[in-house]
């Protein structure tokens, strides 16, 4: 039996106010909840990405950068157009699936909870899985269908 492909939805860090939405930085606070939910991951046996997919929004890529220097490997960082709140889940799910190596995403609200309801419940999609700040949701594809493997959250 081939293993299971464990993907990982995160939620970036708490994040400045700011009128310019794009280039908003991760806050003091944020720094400090990337920097703990890495090490929360990297603890964790099922987060092994190949690679970290972000969104091109500034804090998404903060939170990827201090998560790989929590994991203390290095593990390659890829921008990924389609992550922003408003993303297609539906073309994020489509390149999960085609995807051959475990990959770790780093996103926003309210496209984490629709995708989330994508991949979980393809038929109905309701926003089932909410995601707060710095969260982060493994899960696995059996056959066509997937299951949350574990929920993480830090403060």
């Amino acid at each position: 039996m081939t293993p299971a492909i464990i993907h990982c939805l995160i939620r970036h860090a708490h994040a400045e106010d700011g009128p310019d939405d794009a280039g908003r930085p991760l806050s003091d606070l944020g720094r400090e909840q990337a920097r703990q939910l890495g090490e929360l991951l990297a603890r964790e046996k099922d987060f092994q990405p190949a690679e970290i997919w972000h969104s091109p929004l500034l804090r998404a890529r903060e939170t990827a950068e201090l998560l790989v220097a929590a994991l203390g490997r290095e593990v390659p960082l890829r921008l990924r157009r389609g992550l922003e709140p408003e993303g297609d889940p539906q073309i994020t799910a489509a390149a999960l699936r085609a995807s051959e190596q475990p990959v770790a995403l780093v996103g926003h609200e309210p496209h984490l909870s629709a995708l989330a309801a994508t991949l979980l419940h393809p038929t109905s999609r309701p926003h089932a899985i909410a995601f707060p700040k710095a969260a982060a949701m493994a899960a696995t594809r059996e056959g066509s269908a997937w299951r949350v493997r574990w929920l993480a959250r830090v403060p």
